[in-house]
């Protein structure tokens, strides 16, 4: 692509052709405003939120989608553009609830911001609305299109990132309406609960089904014991909640505002994730050495078992049967640590804190409840928890760093950490199983092929005279080939890692909300949070998940060894293949 040369708002800039109006605007530090679009997601021109004058062309044009030229001449604010977008706006909030004080997304809106940029104060446009849906059945995602102003993101994200195609655009004109085909809830379709509609959302059209009060409840019941556990990627991004820069490691902090909030214990669930490593590991073991059925697949992600439950039923026998860490702590807490603290098991309350919207629904399955008890009975995403800590008054940004509760599951080490980010599991787990199948405690521990944000990784490791070989995808379209290639015959993996979101959980549906204008500044924000967790796996004294002391002592005095009857019956789980829809 060869250089031009072009006007904006009297500024000669220089720049390569085939670059969008809006991207040169940027690079050169000039600010139009958008809403539908979004960095590597949408750029459709739809919303005309973004439109600019280009002299000698009649019409205004899109900026978002609207190609450079030699010579162009450009204005972004003239009058007639900024008039033109006000009125865009006001058109828009026209058919918007108006419920901003109670919204989920008060203050942090796309839509509200604009309105202040834009000065739009009053309803310029009052007259009938579309009859919204309020669908709030599946476990995870609410929809509510009274907010929705039709911007398409989480329509692209599904299909992009997912391959799923679950959200679209129905009916036409004024009855336009998004959401699964025949206005369906998202519980009647194949919808995997991973939330990414929610993260890409402007407005408060799509969130997570809240259970903050509930927690209240339990902590203010005198004979409830509530322990709460949270997870690694949560460290990293629970801070935005309170203005901190993305990538802040907030670990102390966060155990601190837990304590002050008033749970009985609180624990990490890096412990769980150690305790996963060795389910994990020594069934990858057994399968490798006594002809099992491989490729193993990992079953952290409670949104690839959703996906593969519906898409590939076929592949299930290739899914570990380990529980995902929180669930295995969980199970633990209403067994060893119940039976250690002579405390019945129906009176404790545990609470995940979860970077997930899918664990909702993970919670819930059948086989996570026994005995009408289930191993978990609340999950809090990052956005909630920060809510929980705000309702209580704590100053967090002011709060001195505290250590979880270290009696019985505090310990943990760099391994369970990196299970935040795609490839975390997978280096974890070659930590371990390397050194056991050496018998030899390695110095290499570090596994840079797994790691990082681009689309497939693959790695061969050599045990012995025996080759490994490893792949890790995160969204579903980087993991569909894999899958296909299993479903043919023809995969040459023997351990396969699969997260449900783009970047693993450090980019959960239930992590803090990354506006737009970080999005469309390139800034890798989930770089960002991949490299606190990466960093305190470092500074961990022991970074090998059967290093962990009071894993150890855990299969001395309860467990017996991996795999073993009872870790079986209280840390692994079964799968069914569920009606896909049509």
């Amino acid at each position: 692509m060869g250089k031009i040369k072009l006007t904006i708002n009297n500024r000669q800039v220089e720049t390569y052709e085939g670059k969008t109006i809006l991207e040169v605007a940027r690079e050169n530090g000039i600010h139009i405003p958008t809403l539908c679009y979004l960095k590597d997601y949408t750029g459709t021109g739809a919303c005309r939120v973004c439109q600019v004058e280009v002299e000698g062309v009649r019409n205004l044009c899109a900026a978002c989608v609207y190609p450079v030229r030699e010579g162009m001449v450009v204005k972004t604010n003239s009058m007639r553009a900024l008039d033109a977008r006000r009125r865009v706006v006001e058109l828009i909030v026209s058919n918007h609830s108006k419920d901003c004080l109670s919204c989920i997304r008060n203050t942090n809106c796309e839509l509200q911001r604009l309105c202040q940029e834009l000065g739009v104060r009053e309803d310029a446009f009052k007259g009938e609305k579309n009859t919204p849906t309020f669908d709030e059945v599946s476990p995870g995602i609410v929809r509510d299109t009274s907010k929705c102003i039709l911007c398409g993101r989480c329509v692209a994200s599904c299909k992009k990132h997912q391959g799923l195609g679950v959200l679209g655009f129905m009916d036409r004109g004024f009855k336009t309406k998004v959401g699964p085909v025949f206005d369906k809830s998202f519980a009647d379709v194949n919808c995997m609960q991973c939330g990414q509609c929610i993260n890409v959302c402007p407005v408060g059209a799509l969130y997570e089904k809240e259970e903050v009060h509930n927690v209240i409840e339990a902590l203010n019941d005198p004979h409830k014991h509530v322990v709460v556990q949270t997870a690694p990627a949560v460290r990293a991004s629970l801070g935005e909640e309170f203005g901190m820069p993305i990538g802040t490691r907030v670990t102390g902090k966060m155990v601190a505002a837990l304590k002050l909030v008033g749970f009985d214990k609180v624990y990490d669930t890096n412990f769980g994730a150690d305790l996963t490593i060795m389910e994990e590991g020594y069934e990858f073991i057994n399968r490798l050495q006594n002809n099992g059925k491989l490729p193993m697949i990992t079953s952290c992600s409670p949104g690839w078992i959703n996906y593969c439950e519906k898409e590939y039923p076929e592949l299930l026998d290739n899914l570990s049967t380990c529980k995902s860490p929180h669930m295995m702590l969980g199970a633990m807490l209403k067994s060893y640590y119940a039976k250690q603290m002579r405390i019945d098991p129906k009176d404790i309350y545990v609470v995940s804190i979860m970077p997930c919207v899918a664990k909702k629904g993970e919670k819930e399955r059948t086989q996570m409840i026994k005995k009408e008890m289930k191993d978990v009975d609340a999950v809090l995403t990052t956005r909630e928890l920060g809510k929980l800590i705000k309702m209580f008054g704590v100053n967090f940004v002011d709060l001195k760093d505290e250590e979880f509760d270290q009696d019985m599951f505090g310990e943990y080490t760099g391994a369970g950490v990196i299970f935040g980010a795609s490839g975390g599991v997978m280096e974890a787990a070659l930590r371990t199983v390397v050194d056991v199948l050496t018998q030899q405690d390695l110095d290499t521990i570090e596994y840079h092929a797994v790691r990082g944000q681009r689309g497939l990784k693959e790695a061969s490791i050599q045990v012995g005279d025996l080759t490994v070989n490893v792949a890790v995808a995160h969204s579903m379209t980087i993991a569909k080939p894999l899958l296909e290639d299993i479903k043919a015959g023809r995969s040459k993996y023997h351990f396969i890692e699969i997260m449900g979101c783009p970047g693993g959980c450090i980019n959960g549906g239930g992590q803090s909300y990354v506006n737009a204008l970080i999005r469309n500044s390139g800034f890798d924000f989930k770089g960002a949070r991949a490299k606190a967790l990466y960093d305190e796996d470092r500074a961990m004294p022991a970074r090998k998940s059967h290093k962990n002391t009071q894993i150890q002592k855990l299969y001395e005095d309860f467990l017996g060894h991996p795999n073993s009857h009872v870790a079986h019956e209280l840390l692994h789980t079964t799968y069914d293949k569920q009606k896909k829809f049509k």
